[in-house]
């Protein structure tokens, strides 16, 4: 199956209130766990791609490639969208050159007026070439790539002008952080969730900061628009806890228990544990 945006993919779990996860990928690990668990899940999923992630792993060119052969080799069989997160200007122009599917145009750290005048352009060139575009409103809390933003919430008449650009799919700033949530945090402010909602109509919105949200949270968010949750840290902790356990037990000494591809392999489960989490929580299994 080829790539595809994440237009159908959320449109279907907006209507059935379930919504899609975004797993952020960092190497060739990361991404044969995600799609291997999608596709055994029979779930819908987006592979997320930093502009960091995508230099350490040579380029997207490179992304780009390594997700079409993965796709082929491992019969794939549900719908899979390679998606920039949290990009620049210019880094949206070089994932749609490289073949992502689809992007997420950052501009919240813009004025409004000059977010709106780059997504709009943005908005232009995706369409023409049938990829799906993310925008963000109101910064999302913690640290993304060196990038840090306090979780401010996201002004609903902002919102709807942004939307109102043919976005695809929102994110919106609702308290929620990137990273671990400190013990002081307040919450999701579902009060401004509602109200962005009432102002967007049938978009799609986005939660990002999906890593320490209670899952209480998480399904009202669902059953308030939010069709898109994103999800990176919760799988680098589950992955360097399996990996450090693997090494404090001495496995990486016995035989070739050094061989990166045991040396690794207790990490990818952890990851398709994680992954399978949050793929039940978030109710897309057997929608694919």
């Amino acid at each position: 199956m080829a790539l595809v945006s994440v237009k159908e993919m959320l449109e279907k779990a907006l209507k059935g209130k379930y919504a899609v996860g975004q797993f952020n990928i960092n190497n060739l690990e990361w991404t044969k766990a995600v799609l291997a668990t999608a596709e055994e899940l029979k779930s819908p999923v987006i592979l997320g791609v930093s502009e960091g992630a995508g230099k350490y792993m040579t380029g997207f060119k490179t992304v780009v490639d390594m997700v079409k052969a993965m796709i082929v080799s491992m019969n794939i069989t549900v719908p899979v969208a390679l998606h920039l997160d949290h990009g620049t200007y210019e880094g949206c122009y070089k994932c749609i050159e490289a073949g992502f599917s689809s992007i997420m145009f950052d501009g919240s750290h813009f004025a409004i007026e000059e977010n709106i005048a780059k997504t709009k352009e943005l908005v232009s060139v995706c369409n023409k070439k049938g990829l799906s575009i993310e925008a963000e409103v109101g910064s999302i809390g913690g640290e993304e790539d060196g990038v840090v933003g306090l979780g401010e919430c996201a002004d609903p008449d902002e919102c709807k002008k942004i939307a109102d650009l043919g976005v695809t799919i929102l994110a919106a700033g609702i308290g929620n952080i990137h990273g671990k949530y400190p013990e002081n945090w307040q919450g999701l402010r579902f009060d401004v969730l509602e109200k962005i909602k009432a102002k967007t109509g049938d978009m799609p919105l986005v939660l990002h900061g999906g890593t320490g949200i209670p899952t209480d949270m998480i399904k009202k968010a669902i059953s308030l628009g939010v069709a898109k949750i994103n999800v990176n840290t919760e799988c680098q902790l589950a992955f360097q806890e399996a990996t450090r356990k693997y090494i404090e037990e001495g496995k990486d000494l016995v035989g070739k228990g050094f061989d990166p591809r045991k040396l690794l392999a207790p990490g990818v489960e952890a990851i398709k544990a994680t992954v399978k989490e949050k793929m039940e929580i978030f109710g897309s299994i057997g929608k694919a």
